[in-house]
């Protein structure tokens, strides 16, 4: 058996499904992490998919603490001499961990807004 073929043969004992999510760098893994977290607070702020002023506040004080974890992870991987983003790795990353699903809150609601009475 070759070497290839032993690896691969490991991976389906390990990964019946195959692997989930692709090999990251720590500093990767963390922007990973950081941006995920933006888009969350980012969809909540969103004036076309909350309705209380209260809670889009609690989540735009949240998106600074957010964006500055993203800004530090983005300068761990500068100061470790990771200049390039690997932009299929990290899009393979995002989808595996459901990245998508803030898609939807991003931007205003398909269909135009509820009525808010005015």
């Amino acid at each position: 058996m070759s070497e290839d073929e032993c690896r691969q043969a490991v991976a389906s004992v390990m990964y019946p499904e195959g692997p989930k999510i692709p090999a990251l760098t720590e500093a990767e893994s963390k922007v990973v992490d950081a941006y995920l977290a933006v888009l969350k607070r980012l969809s909540g702020v969103n004036p076309t998919q909350t309705t209380g002023t209260y809670t889009a506040l609690r989540a735009a004080q949240a998106l600074v603490t957010e964006t500055r974890e993203l800004r530090d992870a983005l300068s761990l991987m500068f100061e470790r001499q990771e200049k390039e983003i690997h932009v299929r790795t990290m899009e393979h990353a995002l989808r595996s961990l459901d990245g998508d699903r803030f898609l939807p809150r991003l931007g205003p609601p398909e269909g135009g807004a509820p009525s808010d009475g005015a």
